[in-house]
């Protein structure tokens, strides 16, 4: 397995995996336009975001991706990041690829000199709560409110 950046020739594919995720997550639903139309605005401006695959080695299948979005936290005076969109496709789970796809975000980010990574998972997904746990994140005291515009383009 290698873990690489997106690039636009991604997208596609990428748009799936976000399928599997959103038909998971109880706020969510899959959306293949707008999830593409997202993943080509963090993938075409950089300074935004990455994406990360993680793809097999001699076939380039991407099997699984974590994105980092950047934003400033204006408490640390330093650029930060949101941990979004970890997925790794059913037939790939308890191989390894969510651990090695959260190294390789935590790295970057170190790497990056950002001050903080921040996720947010459903109450009920324990399995990723017990792996974000063993990677050193903790649960947060804020709580999480959201304002959803509902006008399209």
């Amino acid at each position: 397995m290698v873990i690489r950046s997106a690039t636009p020739a991604d997208i596609s594919r990428c748009s799936e995996l976000l399928g599997y995720l959103f038909e998971k997550e109880a706020e969510f639903s899959p959306d293949p336009e707008c999830q593409q139309k997202g993943l080509a605005l963090i993938i075409e401006n950089p300074s935004s975001g990455t994406v990360l695959l993680c793809e097999e080695r001699n076939s380039g299948f991407i099997v699984g991706m974590v994105t980092l979005l950047y934003t400033v936290s204006t408490a640390l005076g330093k650029k930060v990041a949101l941990l979004e969109d970890m997925i790794v496709d059913p037939a790939y789970r308890s191989k390894g690829i969510g651990n090695m796809l959260l190294r390789h975000a935590i790295n970057l980010a170190k790497e990056k000199g950002l001050g903080r990574l921040t996720l947010l998972t459903d109450r009920g997904n324990t399995a990723a709560h017990h792996l974000y746990e063993k990677y050193g994140f903790e649960q947060s005291g804020m709580v999480a409110f959201r304002k959803l515009f509902s006008y399209r383009e």
